[in-house]
């Protein structure tokens, strides 16, 4: 690494810390030209792969913006949504590949946005998979009723409003 100070062309670390969810590391280092301390930081590269064939490096605020809009109106908080960002990045990164195809992305929304909301769910992948027909809708609803989510399948084991009312 090349001092900032002096442009020596090399530098000694003096201690490392990972950041960011562990996604990054912070670096400090000296210079054993001129002892100048200064840090550096290092993200493991994740690049996502385009329909065009460009690519770009992978973005969380572009999957919140999208999950963002599938959840207008939708009973789901901040804190949900970037905690779902967070899923798919660290999904995507599990892989351990350093370039990603944009439909992997959009599949690695998919499961973590049902379990936070069906409707988002739908709305997301009814553009993300291109429904074009009623019977495209249908078809995905009949689906996620066959295959129920975990958040919903805990939610009717815990007591309904109509099992609190008293018998007479």
């Amino acid at each position: 690494m090349i001092c900032p100070f002096c442009r020596h062309d090399d530098s000694r670390v003096v201690d490392s810390r990972p950041i960011e969810d562990g996604t990054q590391i912070r670096r400090r280092r000296e210079c054993p030209e001129c002892l100048q301390r200064f840090s550096t930081q290092e993200v493991a590269l994740l690049n996502i792969i385009k329909r065009s064939g460009a690519t770009e490096p992978f973005s969380r605020e572009k999957v919140l913006v999208g999950v963002r809009k599938a959840c207008q109106g939708r009973p789901v908080n901040e804190d949900d949504l970037v905690l779902l960002a967070q899923r798919v990045e660290e999904t995507l990164r599990s892989t351990g590949q350093a370039e990603i195809e944009a439909q992997e992305v959009g599949l690695a929304i998919l499961a973590p946005l049902r379990e936070l909301d069906e409707v988002a769910y739908l709305r997301y992948a009814s553009v993300y998979r291109n429904f074009t027909s009623l019977e495209d809708f249908e078809g995905e609803i009949a689906l996620l009723r066959a295959l129920p989510s975990s958040t919903k399948a805990a939610s009717s084991t815990t007591n309904s409003p109509a099992d609190n009312r008293l018998s007479i």
